[in-house]
């Protein structure tokens, strides 16, 4: 197995880097008021995104332009795309797995909402259960927790990354139940203090879930990384 870098970028942008490529998950960079880099600075294979909210796909046409990769989203996601030009994409919905850099994506459910930019439906949100280079990672998207969790959870996680912010997705204490359903090795909080409304204390969270479950938390800055060897 080799190891693969993950790397947050700021709110629930994250550089995955494989042996065989870099995934880039929900590019929101040069609109992030917390994000390490810009947009035109990325370079990725291929975009995986879970669902159609600005600050989740802001980017995505500006670099699939630059970079050529292929983007991986709900088919009305797609179409969307493709309205601004984008053709390298594959059109996904809950269950479908597709073949990326390091290893297969398959795409799980979450529970949220999705619309695009524009105001036109983003179909059905979703997270990422990523296998790559003999490592298992779950990409939670913006959700709630829910029971499903804990099947996705099956077979072993390295890696967890859940949204902590509250309000718009689940908070501290919903992660918390979340991360004992799904059973991590390791766990990354997203989508939390790039605005004052989901504004979280990071170090209590990673004291509580060292506490509370079995998971080692990695409380990262914008541009941090952290690799599963």
């Amino acid at each position: 197995p080799m190891p693969v870098t993950v790397t947050w970028i700021g709110h629930s942008t994250f550089l995955i880097a494989t042996s065989n490529g870099t995934l880039l998950i929900d590019p929101f960079l040069d609109e992030c008021p917390t994000a390490s880099m810009k947009a035109a600075d990325v370079a990725c294979d291929v975009m995986l995104l879970t669902h159609g909210h600005f600050d989740h796909v802001a980017d995505a046409v500006a670099i699939a332009k630059r970079t050529g990769a292929k983007v991986c989203a709900a088919f009305e996601i797609t179409n969307w795309l493709g309205r601004h030009g984008i053709t390298n994409v594959q059109p996904m919905n809950h269950g479908g797995t597709v073949a990326i850099p390091g290893g297969t994506a398959r795409m799980e459910i979450a529970f949220h909402s999705s619309s695009l930019p524009d105001g036109s439906y983003g179909g059905n949100p979703a997270g990422w259960l990523l296998e790559l280079d003999g490592k298992r990672i779950y990409v939670a998207g913006d959700t709630s927790v829910f029971s499903d969790m804990e099947r996705i959870g099956r077979g072993g996680l390295d890696l967890a990354i859940l949204p902590i912010g509250d309000l718009f997705t689940m908070g501290p204490e919903q992660s918390i139940e979340a991360i004992q359903l799904l059973n991590p090795k390791h766990t990354l909080p997203c989508h939390y203090d790039t605005w004052p409304p989901i504004e979280q204390d990071a170090s209590r969270w990673a004291a509580k879930v060292r506490s509370e479950t079995p998971s080692t938390p990695h409380v990262l800055a914008p541009g941090g990384a952290f690799t599963l060897a």
